[in-house]
């Protein structure tokens, strides 16, 4: 069965529209307006496997927050209707990339359960016209819509390109390894028997 999810929102700051295919190859098609944050969402699809495509408007003439965020609540819910019952998958996964100076650790469970916990201290306030801080606001949105546990910490870092682009890559790599099927699970991979 097809993991494929399309999602649109919106409101009177973001027109967004999702699709998402959890098993794809890792084509993307990225329009957000926030060229960075184009940039990470290709990282984040490219090295998940993912094919992704994002088109968003917003209101990048007050600022980027929005679009951001909105677009991490949007792919979040497609990655969460994307799973469907879970059964079969990993579940669990983490992942440590170096970019550089820079190491950043992903781990992802897919609990039921959306948060996100993250730890990037970064320097720069900005990378070109992004406002860094914006990096952790996806992720925050993201997992609380996809109704999974993240935690993203950076083990080392100067750079602020490379710390972001190492926390989407390693979010991607996680969350692909959490989804893949592994043969000799049973069901949902829980005790409880739902997740």
């Amino acid at each position: 069965m097809a993991r494929i999810a399309e999602v649109s929102r919106k409101t009177g700051e973001t027109d967004i529209a999702v699709k998402l295919d959890l098993d794809g190859s890792g084509v993307c098609d990225i329009s957000t307006g926030v060229p960075f944050f184009d940039h990470m969402l290709n990282a984040f699809g490219r090295h998940g496997l993912f094919d992704l495509t994002v088109h968003a408007q917003g209101d990048v003439e007050v600022d980027a927050h929005h679009t951001v965020e909105d677009v991490g609540i949007v792919l979040g819910e497609a990655f969460a209707q994307a799973l469907g019952d879970k059964a079969g998958i990993t579940r669990f996964a983490d992942v440590t990339i170096p970019m550089d100076e820079t190491l950043v650790m992903a781990a992802v469970d897919i609990s039921g359960r959306g948060q996100a916990y993250c730890d990037l201290p970064i320097s720069s306030l900005r990378v070109g016209d992004f406002d860094t801080e914006l990096a952790v606001e996806f992720f925050y949105a993201f997992a609380r819509d996809a109704k999974v546990t993240l935690h993203v910490r950076e083990l080392a870092g100067a750079n602020a390109h490379h710390i972001i682009e190492a926390a989407f890559k390693a979010c991607g790599r996680a969350l692909r390894r959490a989804c893949e099927f592994d043969g000799r699970v049973q069901g949902v991979p829980s005790t409880k028997g739902s997740l």
